[in-house]
């Protein structure tokens, strides 16, 4: 019986590698969106052409009520998750601390921090050994933001993925004795829409430049980290924030 995985955010970018490399592994994935149904159902079709189960599912993470749909979905359609990867967020576009809107504020903290939690919190009830579950794996990716502070562009996003960052550590001494495992990747620049979309297209190229790699980062990068937190190779590590920025 094949695993299953929960990948928020997966319609693109980031999230779509990720669910993709977890079908070539194996698992059967749940892809959640926020807005973009064909980009989901497009990486859902590709999952599923490895020869898994797939199935996209609508869900602003943001929303307590939508999270537990989601995992409700989950389990209808390909049962309980294995492994839960909460990718989905926003940047917020970039703004001084002095320019930044309440609204941008409040939506950053809203999908980075509070809707890891409440995938976390879904994710726990089901994967416990305390509620009959076999365990699991919750990865969560985070940001060099986290650590750099991003002055002058992305103070809030920074400061949400410094909350992740935190979260991962607490939350893996909270339920390591419940049989599940939780970390987090730091994740350096990726060359994704993200920039597009949040208004900064160039960002990708400019980091390139001071790379000690010499380039940005790909979606395939952080996706391999990810499939690794979550096989037997690195079942001894829990309460991790794995930097995965090409040397920044």
């Amino acid at each position: 019986m094949a695993k299953v995985a929960i990948i928020t955010g997966a319609g693109r970018g980031i999230g779509a590698a990720t669910a993709i490399l977890a079908a070539q592994h194996g698992y059967d994935v749940c892809v959640n969106y926020a807005s973009n149904a064909e980009a989901a159902e497009r990486t859902a079709g590709t999952c599923a052409a490895h020869g898994v189960k797939a199935a996209a599912k609508r869900a602003d993470v943001a929303l307590p009520d939508e999270v537990a749909a989601l995992f409700e979905f989950c389990d209808a359609e390909l049962g309980p998750p294995a492994l839960l990867v909460n990718n989905a967020g926003v940047i917020g576009g970039a703004t001084t601390v002095e320019n930044l809107s309440d609204a941008v504020l409040q939506r950053t903290f809203a999908v980075n921090v509070e809707g890891a939690f409440y995938c976390a919190r879904e994710a726990i009830k089901r994967m416990s050994t305390a509620h009959g579950g076999s365990g699991g794996v919750i990865v969560n990716i985070s940001s060099i933001a986290a650590t750099l502070g991003s002055p002058g562009e992305y103070v809030h996003y920074a400061a949400s993925k410094a909350a992740v960052d935190a979260m991962t550590i607490g939350l893996s001494k909270e339920v390591g004795p419940l049989g599940i495992r939780v970390n987090a990747i730091q994740a350096g620049t990726v060359d994704t829409d993200i920039h597009r979309t949040e208004g900064n297209p160039d960002r990708p190229a400019m980091v390139a430049n001071s790379a000690p790699l010499g380039r940005a980062g790909l979606a395939q990068d952080i996706a391999e980290a990810v499939l690794w937190l979550a096989s037997g190779k690195s079942s001894y590590t829990t309460g991790s924030i794995v930097r995965i920025a090409g040397g920044l």
